[in-house]
């Protein structure tokens, strides 16, 4: 089994030894930080050599939104964490249910924090996570594995696959055997890191860039923002209340006391104030008008604008 196992680390291009940094331990400081960063400059032209497929997945996603299905993302230590990362940043910044987007990781809740020995290499524990979560068919699932190789997720993609579900594979390796198992591979390959297998580092922040494309994405491709405007963010503390009023005043051209006005009538909903005051319509129809365009604030206004126009000119 460790013989394997041994065999099959080596064969993945993350475990392997990093030829620029064999003298790494004997640099000085700033001659270590040069190294870290001219390594990190190869993570974004990996992530954009597998662009085609993560648009593949976004749209996926998209699709599962629409029917009500969720995106639950699974994964062990680090890729369990950064996928945790990614999934609670939607409710505050696009305004969704916290139950769309969810992230499990092996070992459960304590796992964020400390390591739980043995938890990824359990298969089972993969299934047994998403059956927790009541899994079903519209959900997508997407694995991340920076090794490729985790149990834990390569469990939960073969149940999700029984079911029906889109599985999509996240790895940093081309020979990842989680893509066998996934409708979808991202693999972007960014090479050996700075310390051998220390994959934290460039196939973690590999991981990071992919993520924040497909929440980002999928978000904007249903109507979460006006122009490159938040305009679903929640309005929970100081700061997000400052961002909403921004908002509102950047896409209207307001003064904060106008901004503040309008929200105050439309509970802080920056989308909903935006509409009001660039159309002129009260609460209830600028309400209709959004849901109307399902979400879309520049379509919602296309189509009332021409309306307004012609019961001035008629007045």
């Amino acid at each position: 089994m460790n013989q394997d196992l041994i065999q099959e680390l080596s064969r993945l291009t993350s475990e392997a030894r990093n030829p620029d940094t064999q003298d790494i331990d004997l640099l000085p400081t700033e001659a270590i930080l040069e190294k870290i960063n001219t390594a990190d400059r190869e993570v974004p032209v990996a992530v954009h050599r597998v662009l085609p497929q993560i648009a593949e997945a976004v749209d996926k996603i998209v699709e599962a939104f629409k029917s009500g299905g969720r995106l639950i993302y699974m994964g062990a230590g680090t890729s369990g964490r950064l996928g945790i990362l990614d999934a609670v940043e939607c409710p505050p910044t696009y305004g969704v249910d916290e139950d769309m987007v969810v992230a499990l990781i092996a070992g459960g809740d304590e796992a964020v924090y400390r390591a739980q020995e043995g938890a990824e290499d359990n298969p089972d524990l993969g299934r047994a996570d998403l059956e927790k979560i009541k899994l079903c068919n519209k959900d997508v699932v997407v694995g991340i594995a920076a090794s490729g190789r985790t149990p834990y997720v390569i469990g939960g993609l073969r149940y999700a696959r029984e079911l029906g579900c889109v599985t999509v594979a996240l790895s940093c390796n081309r020979a990842a055997a989680i893509a066998n198992e996934a409708d979808i591979a991202l693999l972007p390959e960014v090479g050996p890191e700075i310390l051998t297998g220390s994959t934290r580092m460039k196939a973690g922040t590999a991981q990071k860039l992919v993520l924040n494309m497909l929440t980002t994405a999928s978000m904007i491709r249903l109507g979460k923002s006006f122009y490159n405007l938040m305009v679903d963010v929640k309005a929970t503390n100081a700061k997000l209340i400052g961002r909403t009023r921004r908002i509102v005043m950047e896409a209207t051209g307001v003064d904060l006391d106008e901004a503040d006005r309008v929200l105050g009538q439309c509970d802080h909903n920056a989308k909903l104030a935006i509409m009001m005051i660039l159309s002129g319509l009260d609460r209830a129809a600028a309400e209709q008008a959004i849901d109307h365009s399902n979400g879309f604030l520049r379509l919602a206004l296309q189509e009332v604008k021409p309306e307004r126009q012609a019961e001035e000119a008629l007045a």
